[in-house]
C-alpha cells in the first residue's frame, strides 16, 4: 500500500524503515500543504501497524486494513456529517464530541463546527480513550487532523498526553504549518515535512480518475498547485465564479475597473452562508502569485519565455492587469490578504471585509 502513495517519497521511505526496524516514534508531526496526503499516510501507517501479515506494510485486504482505511473524513458520508454538525448548537457538539473511527485501534479527531476547531471536549475524549490498550489489533493510532485549528485550552490539554503517551499508542498530528502549533507541542513530536506533488505526479494522479476529462485535468492540475486533495475538491464552475469575483477586487484595487463590479460580486458572496471567506482568499492568493510572476516577466507577458502561472486559461487578462501594478502594490495586496486570512476563522462580515480590501489598494 505504501508503494501506491504518490509524492513525498522521502517521508514514506523513512516511515517504512522505522516500521521495519521497530523504532517508530510515539508522537509524529506531519506538516505541509493541505491535500497532499498527510492524513492518508497516517491511515496507511495505522493499517500497517495492525495489518494481519504486517507490521512493516499494509496489505489493504485484511479486515484490519479495510476498516482502518475506511475512516477517511474526505468521503461524502463524513462531509455530510460535518455539514450537519455545523448546524448543531455548541452544547450539542460538546455533548457528543466528534471522533471518526471505523476500527477501535484508529481514531481520527478532525476540526468540528461552523468555524472548524478541535475542541477541548475532543481532546478530553482522546485522553480518555488513550487509557485503554488495543482490543483487536497490535497498536493504537490516534490522528489529530489539522491541529493548527486547535484552541488554546485544547492544545494545553493535549500536551499532557504528548508528554507521557502509553507504550501501545502512536499519536500523529497534522498541520499545514508546523509553526502554527505551540512550541511545546512541536518539541514533543518527530517532524516530517511534506511538499506539493510534482507536475508528473499530479498528472499520474488525475489520469487515474476516469470521471475527469483531459481538458479538466490540465486545469485542475494547475489550480490545485500539487495537491491531489484540493484537485478533487474543486468544482470547476464554482472556482471560476470565485476567481471572477476576486479578479474584480484586484482590478478595482488597481483602478483598472469600476468599483460597482466589486459590489455586484460581494453582495452574492455575502448572501451565501455556505461560502467561506477562506475559499475566496485561497483563490485570491493564487491570482496574486500569478500577477507577481507576470509583473516580473520580461515585457510583462510579451513575447519571449513565459513564466508558468496557475490560471493559464486567463493569462491575457492577468498580464493586462500585471502591466498596471508594481511590486509595492502586490506586496501591499499580499499583506492585506494575510490580514484577512488571520480573521477568516472568526465570524466576520465577508462582504464588508472583501470590499474594504479592494478600497485599501486604491
Amino acid at each position: 500500500m505504501f508503494s501506491r502513495f504518490l509524492g513525498n517519497s522521502h517521508v514514506v521511505t523513512a516511515l517504512q524503515s522505522m516500521l521495519a526496524e521497530q523504532r517508530l516514534p510515539q508522537t509524529l508531526l506531519f506538516a505541509g500543504p493541505a491535500g497532499v496526503g498527510k492524513a492518508t499516510l497516517a491511515r496507511l501507517l495505522a493499517a500497517a501497524l495492525n495489518c494481519k501479515p504486517g507490521p512493516a506494510e499494509a496489505c489493504g485486504k485484511c479486515t484490519h486494513c479495510r476498516r482502518i482505511l475506511a475512516a477517511d473524513p474526505s468521503l461524502p458520508y463524513y462531509q455530510k456529517l460535518f455539514e450537519e454538525r455545523a448546524g448543531l448548537t455548541l452544547e450539542k457538539r460538546r455533548e457528543n464530541p466528534l471522533v471518526v473511527s471505523t476500527h477501535p485501534e484508529f481514531l481520527c479527531f478532525p476540526p468540528d463546527g461552523p468555524l472548524p476547531q478541535i475542541s477541548i471536549e475532543q481532546v478530553r475524549r482522546l485522553k480518555n480513550y488513550a487509557q485503554f490498550g488495543p482490543s483487536e489489533g497490535r497498536r493504537r493510532v490516534f490522528l489529530v487532523d489539522q491541529a493548527d485549528r486547535i484552541d488554546t485550552a485544547a492544545a494545553n490539554s493535549l500536551l499532557k498526553t504528548l508528554e507521557e503517551p502509553p507504550p501501545y499508542l502512536t499519536l500523529v498530528i497534522t498541520s499545514e504549518n508546523a509553526y502554527d502549533l505551540l512550541p511545546t507541542i512541536r518539541s514533543r513530536c518527530v517532524p516530517f515535512f511534506f511538499g506539493p506533488l510534482s507536475a508528473s505526479e499530479m498528472e499520474q494522479f488525475l489520469a487515474s480518475r476516469a470521471e475527469i476529462g483531459a481538458d479538466d485535468r490540465r486545469r485542475l492540475a494547475a489550480w490545485a498547485q500539487g495537491s491531489p486533495g484540493r484537485a478533487l475538491a474543486i468544482d470547476i464552475e464554482v472556482y471560476e465564479r470565485r476567481r471572477e469575483a476576486m479578479l474584480a477586487l484586484l482590478r478595482a484595487g488597481a483602478r483598472a475597473s469600476d468599483f460597482g463590479d466589486v459590489i455586484r460580486h460581494t453582495e452574492v458572496i455575502g448572501r451565501n452562508k455556505h461560502e467561506k471567506l477562506e475559499l475566496q482568499l485561497d483563490v485570491l492568493y493564487g491570482l496574486l502569485q500569478d500577477l507577481l510572476r507576470l509583473e516580473a516577466e520580461p515585457g510583462a507577458g510579451s513575447a519571449g519565455e513565459k513564466r508558468q502561472v496557475i490560471n493559464e486559461d486567463i493569462r491575457d487578462q492577468l498580464a493586462s492587469l500585471a502591466a498596471k501594478v508594481d511590486f509595492q502594490w502586490l506586496e501591499r495586496a499580499v499583506s492585506k490578504v494575510d490580514e484577512l486570512d488571520s480573521h477568516a476563522r472568526r465570524n466576520i462580515q465577508k462582504q464588508i471585509a472583501l470590499e474594504a480590501f479592494a478600497v485599501s489598494l486604491r
